[in-house]
């Protein structure tokens, strides 16, 4: 992920935070797929980002 990627809604940090990292979407287990259409909290990439150590 860079700092030009856009944000999701599931993410909890905006990408390229210091202190962040990516993750597996908690909604669709990092599968990027809902009932077969994409995750509307990843936006169909299976990652968030997200606070990592304590951030």
């Amino acid at each position: 992920m860079t700092d030009t990627d856009p944000a999701k809604p599931g993410d909890r940090a905006p990408p390229g935070t210091p202190g962040t990292g990516e993750n597996l979407c908690p909604r669709c287990h990092g599968s990027g797929r809902i009932d077969g259409t994409a995750c509307p909290d990843c936006a169909g990439t299976g990652k968030i980002t997200e606070p990592i150590g304590g951030a």
